[in-house]
């Protein structure tokens, strides 16, 4: 099911370096030519990459999640849908990794070590009233295990995983939750994204038709839902969104550099006879590498705030705490990444629009990604915290 692992890379590790360059060298051409990355996803397997938050004395890389934002940006630099892609793989990882120990526990790890990645299957369409987190894939028991129907959308990294997460409901309406091998019978995954950007994150369908779930496979809720913890996941997925968009900042830098040392024509109206010579489009660097600097200062900050969530009474204030940093970084990196996006094009000018220098790849992937939870409501939400003390909302948007 999964590559032939040859370790556990650690951070700050020259294989690490070398695993970046490897995935950077192609990144263009693949998000041009529309080439799905299904021979990169083997090489992280390969370098277990997807452990690097498992403990080291579990054979894994032991990384703090510091290091791993560290990584997700560097990643996102190195081609954005990677980077995003595995949002579900470490976002699972982590609730494996904060469980208490046990059979289900130590089994889950040891996949993880073994290479195997994690997908999402979370998200549907439909039209559901604000707040209502309903949904329509059920989990029906069958003998000791469970049947489950449904179809996912949004299925971001699923066709590259080995497990799905899967979110539903029980036939008392009740939320419910497997990992599932995604090579089970019944499981079918469909390549359909069709977005302007984040084309090969493989965002699409995944449908479930009869799904078998073992005892062991599924996670049902208490019986009084109000002793269940707020969330901790919620912050580390709008966390990792933040991360993408950093990542893609740098990527902007790289390319605004790129362009001004290449151009060797100036406007007619210019203060210089070489571009990079003229200190109008220098400011224009300049503001695109502050932004790009200010964007990674400001996730990896919220990081160690993430990093300080426990496990003890005070769990639900320190993930509280985090959905706040988390949603205020947002804030102001989708707005660092579209401002810089948008200046690249001051830099080359119409030229810059053609289309074999695919430059727009970078608004086109920070748009989608900041779509995903639109910084109107989380202002408002920000805005009602302070002004009124109203805590913010409990879900996968927080």
């Amino acid at each position: 099911m999964t590559a032939q692992q040859t370790g556990t890379v650690r951070y700050g590790s020259p294989e690490l370096d070398e695993l970046l360059d490897r995935i950077a060298a192609g990144a263009f051409d693949r998000e041009r030519d529309g080439i799905a990355p299904h021979e990169q996803i083997r090489w992280i397997k390969q370098a277990g990459l997807g452990a690097l938050r498992v403990p080291a004395e579990e054979g894994g890389g032991g990384a703090t999640l510091r290091e791993l934002s560290d990584v997700v940006v560097r990643l996102a630099h190195a081609d954005s849908n990677i980077g995003h892609l595995l949002r579900a793989h470490f976002g699972t990882v982590e609730d494996i990794v904060a469980a208490p120990g046990s059979p289900g526990r130590s089994r889950w790890i040891e996949r993880i070590v073994g290479g195997g990645l994690f997908g999402n299957g979370n998200n549907e369409l439909g039209a559901l009233h604000a707040g209502d987190f309903a949904k329509g894939t059920m989990f029906t028991p069958d003998g000791e295990g469970f049947r489950l129907n449904g179809t996912k959308f949004y299925s971001t990294g699923t066709l590259y995983a080995d497990f799905s997460f899967v979110t539903g409901v029980t036939a008392d309406g009740l939320p419910a939750t497997a990992l599932i091998p995604v090579d089970r019978d019944g499981v079918e995954l469909l390549d359909d994204w069709d977005g302007f950007g984040q084309r090969l994150t493989a965002t699409g369908t995944t449908r479930l038709t009869d799904v078998r779930v073992e005892p062991d496979e599924i996670t049902l809720p208490p019986a009084d839902l109000s002793t269940v913890p707020r969330w901790r996941l919620g912050p580390y997925y709008q966390h990792h969104l933040n991360l993408v968009v950093a990542g893609n900042l740098h990527s902007v830098r790289d390319d605004a550099l790129a362009l001004i040392r290449g151009r060797g024509r100036s406007f007619t109206h210019g203060s210089a006879d070489l571009p990079r010579e003229d200190p109008v489009l220098q400011e224009v660097i300049g503001e695109i590498a502050a932004l790009a600097f200010a964007a990674e200062a400001t996730v990896l900050e919220t990081a160690d705030v993430l990093d300080r969530i426990g496990t003890g009474p005070d769990v639900d204030a320190d993930v509280h705490e985090a959905s706040l940093r988390a949603s205020q970084a947002q804030v102001a990196v989708d707005a660092f990444g579209l401002r810089a996006a948008d200046l690249l094009f001051e830099v080359g000018g119409a030229s810059a629009t053609r289309q074999p220098k695919n430059l727009d790849r970078h608004w086109r992937n920070i748009r989608t990604v900041a779509s995903h939870n639109p910084v109107r409501f989380k202002n408002r939400a920000i805005g009602e915290l302070l002004v009124n003390g109203t805590t913010l909302p409990d879900n996968t948007y927080f």
